[in-house]
Order: C-alpha cells, then sequence, then structure tokens
C-alpha cells in the first residue's frame, strides 16, 4: 500500500466523475457515486482531509481503477 498516492476525497471524487461516476446519493458524509454498469463507490466526504490508504485502496478495486489513472 505504500504505492498509493495521498489524495482527498475531493481528488477521489475529480477521478471517479472523469471515469464516468455520477453522483447518485449521500447519507451522512459518505458520498456514493454509480456508474452506468450499476458499480457503486462510497466516498467518505471530511473536507480536505487525506484519506487513509485502505479506503483508497477499497475505492479503487470496487470501481476497477487503476492508480495511474
Amino acid at each position: 500500500m505504500s504505492g498509493l498516492p495521498k489524495v482527498t476525497a475531493k481528488e477521489i471524487i475529480a477521478a471517479l466523475e472523469k471515469a464516468g461516476f455520477i453522483f447518485s446519493r449521500q447519507s451522512g458524509s459518505h458520498k456514493i457515486y454509480k456508474n452506468t454498469k450499476g458499480i457503486r463507490a462510497t466516498v467518505p466526504f471530511h473536507g480536505s482531509k487525506i484519506l487513509h490508504p485502505k479506503i483508497i485502496k477499497r475505492i479503487l478495486d470496487d470501481t476497477g481503477i487503476e492508480i495511474e489513472k
């Protein structure tokens, strides 16, 4: 996991939107995005805090997005 970038929720959301995900709904501080295939990604949104690497890895695994993107 040391190869994962340090990113904020805003940066992850920008990458998801670039990959075709759209905002579906929000539950508390978690924003939920979906794409046309029904794949869902949940992003904990806490301003400009850097997300934990485990959360980033989970989002990448769930969506199939590669680290380079």
